[in-house]
């Protein structure tokens, strides 16, 4: 997309809960893999405390716990978290990059039963870097947090990472939800961390879990291990609208209610009304397909995952452009 867009001047509504915030959000989708070869889209499910909008997902916008001063995303800019190629372990157990994107595996739907602990945060032991071997009776939840330091210059990079760091050191039992920690010198600028919570309802394929025990859901571009589990991010929020929230909305709770002073509310109804019609001709979801979406094969590694050759891919698609270092813009 154009980095030059103003998408909230752009943008004729938004499925999220505050009217303000035309960004875009995005992840791999969840599929389950039927005994016969099959695939069909899970579906995604409201999280807790959240209403009744139309699946989605729960997004963050997360102030260090110390409340130091954060500097909301300029225009244009723009990143991802991640690596969609990777099948196996790469960055080892403690580091933030592997801690960064979990699953969490629920037993129940309750928000306060033994699966859903109150007091592990996301992206601690809790949870898994694959996807769960088990049935998961309450549904899984995919945990995304994205880097929150900033070099301060660059709207993007080549490779939509290097403009974007971690905070400094490895992840203790408490996980990354409110850790506390400092930006290395190279990214110095203090950014929201930007977190999201994907609800999957897998408990409707419980009772189709496999004969010989293998796990059966696998990520959109043909990842069946859940280590290439990543995410995208777009900035796209009205005016100074993000920066006086992350000024003055500092309760902990989550809650959007608690932000109504700075921030316009929306309701279900006006976030489930906002649709884009279908953008590519292909049978994604509702029913069982033959293969996935795309071309993309399951790869289960442990090497990394290898892009079809185009002239090999029979599918519908779409194009992009090469991307460059997008500097941002100096006032």
């Amino acid at each position: 997309m154009d980095p030059s867009l103003d998408l909230p001047s752009i943008a004729t509504c938004t499925t999220c809960r505050f009217k303000e915030d035309k960004s875009n959000y995005w992840t791999a989708v969840m599929y389950f893999k039927h005994e016969n070869g099959s695939f069909i889209r899970v579906p995604q499910i409201p999280n807790h405390f959240t209403g009744n909008p139309k699946g989605g997902m729960t997004v963050y916008y997360i102030q260090p716990p110390t409340l130091e001063k954060v500097t909301a995303f300029p225009k244009g800019f723009r990143m991802i978290t991640g690596e969609p190629m990777i099948r196996a372990e790469k960055y080892g157990y403690y580091d933030i990059r592997s801690w960064a994107l979990t699953f969490r595996c629920w037993d129940t739907f309750g928000p306060y039963d033994e699966s859903n602990l109150w007091y592990a945060g996301p992206g601690s032991r809790v949870d898994t870097f694959w996807l769960p071997n088990k049935p998961c009776n309450g549904g899984i939840r995919s945990n995304i947090f994205f880097p929150s330091c900033w070099d301060g210059k660059n709207l993007d990079s080549p490779d939509h990472k290097s403009h974007m760091a971690f905070i400094e050191g490895d992840v203790g039992p408490d996980g990354l939800f409110l850790r506390d920690s400092t930006c290395p010198s190279s990214h110095p600028v203090r950014v929201p961390l930007v977190f999201y919570e994907i609800v999957w309802d897998t408990k409707i394929f419980s009772n189709m879990w496999p004969k010989d025990g293998s796990q059966p859901f696998v990520l959109s571009m043909g990842d069946p291990t859940g280590w290439g589990h990543h995410g995208d991010y777009l900035f796209g929020w009205e005016g100074d609208s993000l920066q006086r929230a992350m000024d003055i909305c500092t309760n902990v709770s989550g809650r959007p209610a608690d932000c109504a002073s700075e921030l316009t509310l929306l309701t279900d109804e006006e976030m489930n009304n906002c649709r884009l019609p279908a953008m590519v001709d292909e049978t994604v979801e509702g029913e069982y397909i033959a293969k996935l979406p795309g071309c993309n094969p399951l790869q289960y590694g442990p090497g990394p995952a290898t892009m079809v050759p185009v002239r090999d891919c029979d599918a519908v698609s779409t194009t992009g452009i090469p991307i460059t270092a997008t500097p941002a813009p100096r006032n």
